[in-house]
């Protein structure tokens, strides 16, 4: 297999107006594309692809997973959040893992049973379809496409192909082999090689005809703890159906107008805002340049500040006190931006794992709602474990938790983890309309990648001009802390100046460069959708500007080979190289 990925290929921003979907997948976005023609709105389209990419890449997302959600509602212009991540078995305290031997210095594998937490996306696309769908379209109806590309089978695209083997090596390497079921042949499906699901389609059936019950109750549950169980785990039927999704209220900040949306802890939306508040107190970051030596010592800075904050506080709130208010206090932002010296990186150093490998996406419909949609197993397969005649493997999300005891994230039974998947949403702040005008849905995955990602593309628009594609196609900076070295590494993108990163070094930063071909992966792969072109205008034009919907997708992901528009009365199919993006003219 190749392990180069050039990426050589000029791209531009899809334009549309009646609707428009953006994925990482192409057989995806056109499930979700046929449901917007079928009279479903943005919050049916999501689940579509959600369970279409659960098919197409399972290597980074499932049915065994997680997921989070965030609507915005075109005729109110509310925002309300869905947390659709699921607990620890009641049984897994720290004392239970400490009677085992395990600590915070020997924690059990990644691959561990020990670490499946209670699969939450199969309730949260349900809930996603009752709270916010069109009520035009049943769950099977909406399901529908992702059971036909598991039953007929769809070609591997390349991306996937290969992190698809990694994470099959990886497991293997560890001891552990359990991914037998989602392999041809004993072994990973090659690129172009077509791979049927049947297992899968027949549980996506299952949560089409009866809903949760289908999932967290009867056959499928059975086949999660019996599998759990069989190795080593600790998971019951009763954590498992005790779960349910939880309707949260998003948090946000302002910057320059424009208003970023997350949602709240346990998940890691609170570092992109955290993040954004500290780089406030930086007003000339356009005139630094992008991606200049100056622009990436204030970001990696700000980064290390505000992920150290999140390390510190961050948890479940069901079980921790969070002070969400005073962290994004204008004070406190002022304060964490003052330790920021431009001519010496900061000491210190603090950290988690760092897991890989989700899909994002988000869909704009007609009537102007949008659905900012992400959904993950958190390291490729997860554990691997995969409950027989299911077709999906099991999470391995409690990975995340800290054996430490006494630490925010310490492990306890019914616990949520600090959990890395998050969407956004965009709006502008300066309105003097009673709601809050939709500029864009956008995330970019990859665990502790994704708040850094957010707000890469944002300022790349924001600060820079840049339109949607343009956004995500630019360099990207991971900061990333190693535990093995004890270390914060400033991986730099390809594309990024050599000079760039000498002066870095000279400022004392650990530099990775340049990043390329596959090893990009760590940069995320990111979708989004904007409403009108407003980073070419004040945002207090915005409102005045048409409805048409441009979208920008990840080159980091897998696309097509050209340019095809196919034309069905006013519809109109577009794929083109290295975009995943559907639209309705």
């Amino acid at each position: 297999m190749a392990t180069d990925l050039t990426f050589s290929s000029r791209r531009s921003p899809v334009l549309c107006l009646h609707g428009c979907v953006a994925s990482s997948q192409p057989l995806a976005s056109a499930v979700g594309l046929d449901v917007l023609k079928r009279g479903g709105n943005a919050a049916d389209a999501a689940v579509a692809i959600a369970a279409a990419l659960a098919v197409t890449e399972p290597c980074s997302t499932g049915l065994g997973g997680d997921a989070f959600c965030l609507f915005y509602d075109g005729n109110t212009g509310e925002i309300q959040g869905i947390n659709g991540s699921g607990r620890s078995p009641k049984a897994l305290t720290l004392d239970f893992l400490e009677g085992l031997g395990y600590s915070a210095e020997a924690p059990p594998s990644v691959f561990d049973a020990l670490n499946v937490t209670v699969p939450g996306a199969p309730a949260c696309w349900c809930d996603t379809v009752q709270l916010f769908g069109s009520q035009k379209l049943s769950m099977q109806e909406i399901l529908s496409g992702a059971v036909e590309l598991a039953e007929k089978g769809f070609p591997v695209a390349e991306v996937t192909s290969h992190h698809w083997a990694g994470w099959v090596a990886a497991m293997r390497d560890s001891g552990k082999d359990h991914g037998g079921d989602l392999l041809i042949g004993g072994h990973p499906p090659k690129h172009g090689q077509v791979f049927k699901n049947p297992a899968m389609a027949q549980t996506i059936k299952e949560l089409g005809e009866r809903g949760k019950p289908a999932f967290y109750q009867g056959r499928v549950a059975q086949a999660i703890i019996d599998v759990i169980n069989q190795n080593g785990g600790v998971m019951t039927l009763e954590d498992l159906s005790s779960h349910d999704s939880e309707v949260v209220s998003p948090i946000s900040t302002e910057y320059k107008g424009v208003r970023l949306w997350e949602l709240p802890p346990n998940g890691q939306g609170l570092v992109a805002l955290l993040l954004l508040n500290i780089l406030k107190n930086f007003p000339q970051l356009k005139a630094q340049g992008h991606n200049s030596s100056d622009y990436i010592h204030i970001f990696v800075e700000a980064i290390r500040l505000a992920q150290s904050d999140a390390f510190r506080y961050l948890g479940d709130p069901a079980h921790v006190t969070i002070p969400l208010e005073s962290l994004l206090a204008q004070r406190y932002s002022e304060e964490r931006a003052r330790h920021i010296n431009m001519d010496r990186f900061l000491d210190g150093t603090l950290g988690l794992l760092t897991g890989s490998d989700t899909v994002y996406f988000c869909v704009v419909d007609s009537q102007g709602n949008a659905c900012s949609f992400i959904n993950s197993t958190y390291m490729g397969f997860g554990t691997g474990l995969v409950p027989k005649g299911c077709g999906f493997s099991l999470q391995n999300r409690g990975a995340n938790f800290s054996l430490q005891r006494g630490h925010i994230n310490c492990v306890a039974g019914g616990k949520r983890p600090y959990h890395t998947i998050i969407p956004a949403l965009l709006t502008d702040s300066l309105t003097t309309s009673e709601k809050p005008q939709l500029l864009a849905a956008l995330g970019v995955m990859g665990a502790f990648m994704q708040p850094q990602g957010h707000i890469q593309v944002m300022l790349n628009m924001v600060e820079f001009g840049m339109n949607p594609q343009e956004a995500v196609d630019a360099p990207r900076v991971f900061v990333q802390y190693e535990e093995k070295t004890d270390q914060w590494v400033v991986n730099l993108e390809e594309g990024i100046d050599q000079e760039v990163a000498v002066e870095l070094r000279r400022r004392g930063h650990n530099v990775n460069w340049p990043v390329k071909g596959h090893k990009r992966a760590q940069f995320g792969r990111g979708q989004i959708i904007t409403v009108g072109d407003w980073w070419k205008h004040s945002i207090t034009q915005a409102s005045s500007q048409s409805r048409v919907l441009w979208a920008g997708s990840d080159p980091r992901a897998d696309g097509c080979n050209d340019q095809n528009q196919i034309n069905t009365n006013e519809t109109c199919l577009i794929s083109v190289r290295w975009i995943r993006i559907n639209c309705l003219f």
